[in-house]
């Protein structure tokens, strides 16, 4: 199918929801459209390029995106609330085809999430979410709550990589990898080092929290 698509400096998941803030031109009326013909557009990461005022080239997967909510100012911008629905692929890119990309995609389903790879995946995955969650409140000051963690392996996986903490291209490996077993290997990969992040921010902040400014830099208070 041809779909309308949204280069974006952020990684939109299947399941997870989104605020956008439409201004341009372009977007403004490529998101009439989707509302008018209730289609979906396609968040896609930028490989390279700008996120505004000029053209971007982008990653090779991205997630449907079905509006939700919308909020319309005077000036004529939108907000709106998107939910990630399908994953799919690029096939070709239409640059100009209409004033903002669109592409002919295919449908890029999140497999084997039934196998027992999968099943062992996610029991290894689960302590270090609940690690990662404990450790990201203590580094951060803020509670986080957390909801019971799913069962099914698929919606962790998903879960695993909407909640990571870590950089726009990191997550894109995540969203691209073909099933669901590869998808949480990753993101154990991803925790393990995450969590040895914070633990080390963790442990310095008492010890940061001891310096004083002094007239060569930070020296230890007394």
């Amino acid at each position: 199918m041809d779909m309308p698509l949204f280069p974006l400096q952020t990684v939109l998941f299947p399941g997870m929801m989104m605020p956008l803030h439409i201004f341009e031109p372009r977007y403004l009326e490529m998101v009439e459209r989707c509302l008018e013909e209730k289609i979906p557009f396609g968040v896609v990461l930028i490989r390279r390029g700008k996120e505004v005022g000029g053209p971007a080239e982008p990653y090779s997967v991205g997630t449907a995106a079905r509006i939700t909510k919308v909020k319309r100012h005077p000036d004529g911008r939108m907000d709106i609330m998107v939910a990630g629905t399908q994953r799919f692929r690029i096939q070709e890119l239409n640059p100009h085809a209409r004033s903002y990309l669109t592409g002919q995609v295919r449908h890029y389903p999140v497999v084997n999430g039934d196998t027992r790879l999968a099943l062992q995946q996610a029991l290894r995955i689960r302590p270090k979410i609940l690690a990662y969650v404990e450790l990201l409140a203590k580094a951060t000051g803020v509670k986080l709550p957390l909801d019971p963690l799913p069962e099914d392996p698929t919606t962790l996986a998903l879960l695993t990589a909407i909640a990571l903490q870590i950089p726009a291209p990191d997550k894109q490996r995540i969203l691209a990898l073909p099933g669901v077993p590869e998808m949480l290997d990753l993101g154990n990969h991803f925790l393990a080092r995450e969590l040895q992040l914070l633990r080390y921010m963790v442990e310095s902040q008492p010890r940061i929290e001891q310096m004083v400014w002094g007239p060569t830099g930070y020296l230890f208070a007394n």
